[in-house]
């Protein structure tokens, strides 16, 4: 019997009195089926509601059956609950099909274990971002394409449950004195939260997934990302020990193309990262992942990105690795860049290589360091060598749209030369056409790349003689 069909006749025992087929009074099982063929509607609302009240009786007496100090996380507590879970159905003579039972029983574990309703959306690792905008809407992204999903939440207080499990293990709290927060799955995804009073649609919780196996620059290629000749170029910069700086907006691919970067540099080299929220996945061995800590529930112990970086001088690295520059600690790296450690990358938000530069001088001005324009101009111009822009483009694909070289500077104004640009030519059924082409300039930098013993072919560049 469906679980929806045993709701609707009222839940009893079959045989028992009161119950379906005791052939009393209250057997209604025919007027069943003629009222949900008339009014199919109104029964399929009730029959949703009683199940939700059904999840929540059982629900609620598993949790009382379920030893507290039981670890949530160790293997046996699965195979406990599911044995509690039929013991429950038993003693409350509910029957149900093979499916209900089991949906029903996922749907409980996901609220004793899990995230409740969005338990099953991170599990699919096809969706790469999750948006719930209070109880009822729920939208993620999947290949670039946000969508709204048929999942929903009981109530805000709901939400806040879920929310609380996020941040309660980091020893962090979302409240009305502190309504918003910045947290990390164990599986390296990142959420942030926020609630009323500063979200009027209700709680909001965005949570950021990764693949757990990275993508390789194999995969970039194959998606349409950049080029073969692109990739060996940029694999060349980077063992050349070029500075280098991923430029684009939200969800443009940032930190992949910078995680697929960094598995360029070569497993002999020290390598420090420093990020808010640890989602480089790098394999070399000798690698020193350092995350950004906010403050405690007291407003003390934050140790902020410009700390790290600072940091990072004092442990040797060969390179340093900067998830995202956001503000003053944007001069640190910058100086960082200028005193002996080359190949140092990191991450801006801009909308392009131009937009980057202007970005930098306004974080180093955040710095709190009083100092000209002209003088931090010179820092960026003397410390960056290479500027990637990447864009999350209309269909939702990414794309490398300027690899931009930053030569010098005349006069008071940076000079950059681009290398690479990306030509849209169309679009055909949704799906952006175009090439990303070179532009026929050589580097300046290309003797450092020689100097590595790296010789690129002119053909990389778009020029057909045999010397550059």
């Amino acid at each position: 019997m469906s679980l929806l069909r045993k709701i609707e006749k009222g839940g009893g025992t079959p045989g028992a009195p009161g119950g379906p087929g005791d052939g009393g009074p209250n057997d209604t099982s025919r007027l069943d089926e003629m009222r949900v063929r008339r009014q199919p509607v109104p029964q399929q609302a009730q029959g949703a509601s009683s199940y939700k009240d059904l999840k929540s009786r059982v629900q609620k007496k598993l949790l009382s059956e379920i030893d507290p100090s039981m670890d949530p996380h160790s293997p046996e507590v699965r195979t406990t609950i599911e044995e509690l879970f039929t013991t429950i159905l038993a003693e409350e003579g509910i029957v149900l099909s093979r499916a209900d039972k089991q949906k029903l029983f996922d749907a409980i574990l996901a609220e004793i274990l899990g995230y409740g309703p969005i338990e099953p959306l991170l599990a699919d690792e096809s969706i790469t971002e999750i948006m719930v905008n209070g109880p009822k809407n729920i939208y993620i992204e999947r290949k670039g394409m946000v969508a709204r999903v048929n999942v929903t939440f009981e109530s805000d207080e709901h939400v806040k449950r879920v929310i609380d499990r996020i941040v309660s293990p980091l020893g962090r709290r979302v409240d009305e004195s502190h309504p918003y927060e910045d947290a990390r799955l164990k599986d390296g995804s990142r959420v942030n939260v926020i609630i009323p009073p500063l979200a009027l649609n209700g709680p909001t919780i965005t949570i950021r997934k990764f693949s757990k196996s990275p993508l390789q620059v194999e995969d970039l290629v194959r998606f349409g990302s950049m080029t073969p000749e692109i990739a060996e170029f940029l694999r060349a910069c980077v063992i050349a020990a070029l500075n280098v700086v991923v430029s684009g907006g939200t969800g443009s691919g940032k930190t992949t193309l910078l995680n697929v970067l960094s598995g360029f540099i070569p497993n002999d080299e020290r390598i420090i990262t420093v990020e808010n929220a640890a989602e480089l996945q790098l394999r070399q061995e000798h690698v020193v992942t350092l995350e950004s800590r906010p403050a405690n529930i007291e407003g003390k112990g934050a140790v902020t990105i410009q700390d790290l970086v600072v940091n990072t001088l004092r442990m040797r690295p060969d390179r340093i690795i900067v998830g995202e520059c956001r503000s003053g600690e944007a001069l640190d790296m910058l100086q960082a860049m200028n005193t002996g450690h080359e190949g140092s990358m990191t991450t801006a938000h801009a909308n392009s290589p131009r937009d980057c530069l202007s970005r930098l001088e306004v974080m180093c001005l955040m710095s709190g360091m009083d100092l000209p324009v002209r003088a931090i101009r010179e820092q960026v111009s003397s410390a960056i060598d290479l500027i990637i822009q990447q864009s999350r483009m209309r269909d939702g694909t990414r794309k490398i749209t300027n690899i931009t070289e930053v030569q010098g500077m005349e006069g008071d104004i940076i000079t950059m030369s681009d290398i690479f640009v990306f030509e849209q030519t169309g679009i055909e059924a949704g799906k952006v056409i175009g090439r990303i082409r070179p532009t026929g300039i050589r580097p300046k930098f290309i003797d450092r790349i020689e100097a590595a013993g790296i010789h690129l072919p002119p053909s990389v560049f778009g020029i057909g003689s045999s010397r550059y």
